[in-house]
């Protein structure tokens, strides 16, 4: 099993994960007042989790996966400050309560250190793999949104996700049955979370 494999074998949820009416908005310039905003303070939110997760995952990480681990984590570090200095212009609360969506995202990532290396990885290629997707979707994005679009489709950005995608391979393919079915069961839990953190600011339906 390799992650293309999930991706194909659960396409129906990962489009769910990287095409959503948000993002349509964010591509179109129709996105209500106040959406974007209320979006990116939760995104805000889920970096501070997700810079604990991969600080977690650094000393369960095979050797050569470290470097990878740990440039990931230099990365947010760097994105929670850019973040911080966008919510700043925007007049953004710095101390906002987390959405339930966000909630549930934390409680996997907590979770996540109980189950295998190739669980947690495949993760964290998956989160960063849909991020890549979606927001490659929304590109080049309405002129109010280009900045955003633009800094999250970097070419650098890009060269790390397939970089996770090799690691998450590599783990996936000495890992045990037990192992790749926890895996899958990571790869569709995060498929799903992202799908809801879209909609987080445009509920589907409404």
């Amino acid at each position: 099993m390799k992650t293309q494999d999930l991706i194909e074998a659960h396409d129906s949820l990962w489009r769910g994960a990287t095409e959503h009416p948000f993002l349509d908005g964010i591509r179109d310039g129709t996105l209500a007042d106040g959406a974007f905003e209320e979006w990116l303070v939760q995104d805000y939110l889920f970096v501070l989790s997700g810079l604990v997760f991969q600080s977690r995952l650094v000393p369960r990480a095979p050797r050569g996966d470290q470097a990878l681990v740990i440039g990931g984590i230099a990365a947010l570090e760097d994105e929670l400050g850019w973040f911080e200095a966008k919510a700043k212009e925007r007049n953004l609360p710095p101390d906002a309560e987390r959405h339930p969506t966000n909630v549930a995202y934390g409680d996997l990532f907590a979770d996540l250190e109980g189950r295998s290396y190739a669980a947690n990885i495949t993760a964290l290629w998956a989160v960063e793999e849909a991020y890549l997707d979606a927001w490659t979707r929304a590109s080049p994005g309405a002129a109010e949104y280009r900045e955003f679009v633009e800094h999250w489709t970097t070419p650098e950005f890009r060269e790390y996700v397939g970089a996770l995608k090799n690691a998450a391979d590599s783990a996936l393919a000495t890992a045990t049955e037990g192992e790749k079915e926890e895996a899958e069961a990571a790869f569709e839990e995060v498929a799903r979370l992202e799908r809801d953190f879209w909609s987080i600011a445009v509920p589907v339906g409404k």
